[in-house]
């Protein structure tokens, strides 16, 4: 019998991480056909890396919110939270509509998680549902024990997703502001830039830390106020 159902496959709808939220750059053409992908449109298999930071989680994450909105059956998994299960963990689970492994170059550090993969990728192919891989390397640069994973990884498109300019972050910045319906003025989001690492992952996780801030002392994001929260 599939155990799919073990998995912690009630994914939740977060309109945080969605393809309208998402400012693309230069990616414009990888981000539509995962688009595709989770409309069960186009390609079955589509691998993605960029360094870490670099906005495959939200895609991922996009994508499945974007799947599971018309009405398929879809799972995200990061590496993180299964490598330490057993690879049952995934028995059945390429009887879902669409299925989302996050930073899979982790999972490839295991000959057991390596082989699980593999099997996971030929029962997706064998199914037709919709795959999506995502890693911080190629394919070809994953350092792998199991040579043949490699051509399995690559079995559709691989993209991998280019920086965006400091104006596209800015951008990015401001959507996830307005989507929490905080106003962030242009000197706040330019001081954020200056003063801290510009991955996006760390921009969002101060800015969710300057909302908690702002709503708790009911204060509107200046400079000063930016600096009273951050540099304590």
């Amino acid at each position: 019998m599939p155990r799919f159902n073990q998995l912690p496959l009630n994914f939740e709808v977060r309109d945080v991480f969605t393809f309208d939220t998402l400012v693309t750059g230069v990616n414009t053409v990888s981000v539509g056909i995962i688009q595709q992908c989770a409309l069960a449109e186009g390609e079955k298999q589509v691998y993605i890396w960029s360094p870490p930071a670099g906005g495959k989680s939200h895609l991922l994450q996009a994508a499945c919110n974007l799947a599971a909105k018309n009405q398929r059956k879809v799972c995200y998994l990061p590496a993180d939270q299964i490598i330490h299960q057993p690879v049952q963990i995934l028995d059945g689970i390429e009887q879902l509509d669409l299925v989302c492994l996050d930073d899979v170059d982790q999972l490839a550090q295991s000959r057991l998680w390596e082989e699980a993969l593999f099997d996971l990728i030929n029962r997706m192919r064998e199914t037709g549902n919709s795959l999506l891989l995502a890693a911080a390397t190629s394919p070809d640069a994953m350092q792998v024990q199991l040579p043949d994973l490699r051509s399995r990884l690559a079995w559709g498109p691989v993209f991998q997703l280019q920086s965006l300019s400091d104006a596209e972050k800015y951008e990015a910045l401001r959507l996830r502001a307005n989507q929490r319906g905080l106003e962030l003025p242009e000197n706040v989001a330019e001081y954020l830039m200056r003063h801290y690492p510009r991955d996006l992952f760390g921009l969002f996780e101060r800015l969710e830390v300057l909302d908690t801030a702002s709503m708790a002392m009911q204060r509107k994001l200046t400079v000063p106020f930016v600096k009273s929260v951050l540099e304590k």
